[in-house]
């Protein structure tokens, strides 16, 4: 009788640990994709999104995040895009873009208005490459406040990202431009905030660029700045093969 018992109470155990019996799932899709949207889309939602089927659906639902995904054949699904251009015109200001991993995103000169999140699908930031084509001014341009995550960024004339205004954030990304001999025509990141380039509507009290464990590799410079901002706070540090930056470009 003690052996049956025993034999109980672990069924019981393992049932009540179970995934599909936790009191989180008696909760309705609205309500728990209202929690998921707390969640930072990286880590935190990308791994949610591994627990089970439900959960997949409802942490890659398009009211959380628009997917670019060139492998996608019928693109009447709901928040999925072809192309990184599209999907930045369709978004809503405050959305998530994630990009999917493997092979390269093409992007010239897409200018960014609204404040957005680009985050790349990979494990590592080199999986998810954007590519900026000879004869474009830059990859990406903002004049909004921005942040990108988790991506390569690629130049081979040019810069790989044109900062116009707002607030830029770029975290844990690679940025390589041309290397010799036309690195003196190509930079990394380029700021013309408070240059008076753009229109008064267009700039921002907030201006600034936040970087940080970011590989930068080839170009004249890290950053060029033609505007009110400076580089301040520089931090590097050595890792075998690769340079990582810290630092910010605020004003003077």
């Amino acid at each position: 009788m003690k052996v049956e018992e025993l034999e109980k109470r672990n069924s019981r155990k393992i049932t009540s640990s179970s995934p599909s019996s936790a009191l989180i799932n008696n909760l309705d899709d609205g309500c728990l994709m209202h929690i998921f949207s707390f969640l930072s889309p990286i880590p935190d939602r990308y791994n949610t999104a591994l627990v089970c089927h439900r959960w997949c659906y409802l942490a890659c639902h398009p009211r959380l995040w628009l997917r670019v995904d060139r492998s996608v054949q019928d693109f009447s699904e709901p928040g999925v895009f072809p192309n990184i251009e599209e999907a930045v015109s369709a978004a809503r200001p405050g959305d998530t873009i994630l990009i999917a991993a493997g092979g390269s995103h093409l992007a010239s000169n897409i200018q960014i208005k609204k404040p957005l999140c680009l985050i790349g699908g990979g494990e590592l930031p080199d999986e998810t490459t954007v590519i900026c084509l000879r004869g474009s001014d830059s990859a990406l341009e903002f004049l909004s406040t921005c942040k990108l995550t988790n991506l390569t960024v690629k130049a081979e004339l040019g810069c790989c990202l044109l900062h116009r205004s707002g607030r830029l954030i770029i975290d844990e990304c690679i940025l390589q431009c041309e290397s010799n001999p036309l690195d003196y025509l190509s930079c990394p990141i380029v700021s013309t905030a408070g240059s008076g380039v753009f229109p008064s509507n267009l700039k921002s009290d907030g201006d600034s660029i936040s970087v940080s464990h970011t590989r930068i590799e080839g170009g004249a410079k890290a950053v060029l700045t033609s505007g009110d901002l400076a580089l301040q706070q520089v931090r590097v540090i050595y890792a075998r093969t690769c340079l990582y930056f810290w630092f910010d470009v605020d004003c003077r």
